[in-house]
């Protein structure tokens, strides 16, 4: 019994972290998900506490993942970890159910599963967890090691610098399919042999006699006795996903609804793209910095626009009060959010390869660009 104790502390502790650390090194990333399941629920009243929560969940992750790990204040912990788990088990049941968003997001972009596959990881782990709590005394009773508290609470230490580090720039680790070495022309191509994907048709046809409707397949529908039935409606549904390119929503639209993506994508020279997702919440901070960096660059006949999911007319007042030297073409506003976490964030292109991307608060300066791009 201590050895599966044991291996189920392990397991239960590793997983608590894996699911922190990658949350907590994507703040907004959380946020954004929270901001989604406010979204599906029909309470978009929560959506202002969408970064606080996103931010304690993954810290309390951690730290149960932390204590399980090192077998410390297991006493406590394990009923944490067994209170986690009987919260998020019947959580987890209800969102495979409805499927109200279709990643989970219990992992970050790190490693995205299937809700139905996060419902079963849960029934797992809240099995491990009834073990682990149901041996907590013995478990406290091997609490003697000092080095057990210091490499703990070393790991938080980490923890908080690593999250502070991503929230004040970007995250440390990029598992988004716009990470810096991405073409992204290829992640956007559909293999010749990928998989389609497979539909099932259901008709319904109104009996002539009795005015009811019945359901019917593909190979039984009754289509050719016109005399007993009529057609009433027709369903597909997927039974069955096909490839989906890592990259399959980005687009760059003009005013006048315009795609004119491939002309950037393209680009034998450097593309500079100041993403902000929406002007109105955009940090100002920086624009001066984002401004003189655009001048060098369009004298240099570099293409410097900026994408946003904000109205026209919004991005036109925005560039005028802020003496904006580039033009803005807009976006949709959840890929502008997966493209970086910041708002504003330069991503830099060419060829189709993002070769860099900054937070606002480290626009490279032209010097600073020529320095680390074109003087090598």
């Amino acid at each position: 019994m201590k050895t599966l104790t044991h291996i189920s502390r392990i397991v239960v502790g590793i997983t608590f972290i894996f699911s922190g650390f990658v949350k907590g090194i994507d703040p907004w990333g959380s946020a954004y998900k929270f901001t989604d399941y406010f979204h599906a629920m029909g309470m978009d009243w929560l959506i202002g506490t969408a970064f606080p929560l996103g931010v304690l969940l993954s810290f309390a992750e951690f730290a149960i993942g932390v204590a399980l790990l090192w077998n410390v204040f297991i006493r406590l912990f394990s009923w944490l970890a067994l209170l986690f788990m009987a919260f998020f088990l019947p959580l987890t049941l209800w969102i495979a159910i409805k499927n109200p968003v279709t990643d989970c997001g219990c992992f970050g972009d790190a490693l995205v599963i299937s809700n139905w596959e996060t419902f079963y990881k849960n029934v797992v782990l809240i099995v491990l967890s009834i073990i682990v709590f149901s041996q907590r005394k013995m478990l406290a009773g091997q609490q003697k090691a000092k080095i057990k508290y210091a490499l703990g609470g070393t790991f938080v230490i980490v923890y908080f610098i690593l999250v502070i580090h991503s929230y004040n720039h970007l995250p440390v680790f990029d598992f988004r399919p716009y990470k810096v070495g991405v073409n992204i022309p290829e992640a956007m191509t559909v293999p010749t042999d990928a998989e389609q994907e497979v539909y099932e048709n259901i008709f319904y046809y109104r009996n002539k006699n009795t005015g009811e409707v019945e359901k019917f397949s593909e190979t039984d529908y009754p289509w050719q006795d016109t005399v007993n039935w009529e057609f009433d409606n027709m369903e597909s549904i997927l039974v069955q996903e096909g490839y989906e390119p890592p990259i399959h929503d980005f687009t760059i639209t003009t005013p006048d609804g315009e795609n004119i993506i491939d002309f950037f994508l393209y680009d034998e020279n450097y593309v500079f793209l100041i993403v902000a997702y929406n002007l109105e919440k955009s940090n100002t901070t920086a624009q001066p910095a984002i401004n003189q960096l655009a001048e060098w660059a369009l004298e240099n006949n570099f293409s410097f626009i900026g994408l946003t999911s904000t109205l026209f007319d919004n991005s036109q007042k925005f560039a005028e009060e802020n003496n904006v030297p580039y033009e803005f073409f807009n976006c949709d506003e959840i890929t502008l959010k997966t493209i970086i976490r910041s708002n504003p964030g330069l991503v830099v292109l060419k060829n189709g390869n993002i070769v860099g991307k900054w937070h606002y608060n480290d626009i490279p300066t032209p010097e600073e660009f020529q320095m680390e791009f074109m003087n090598k």
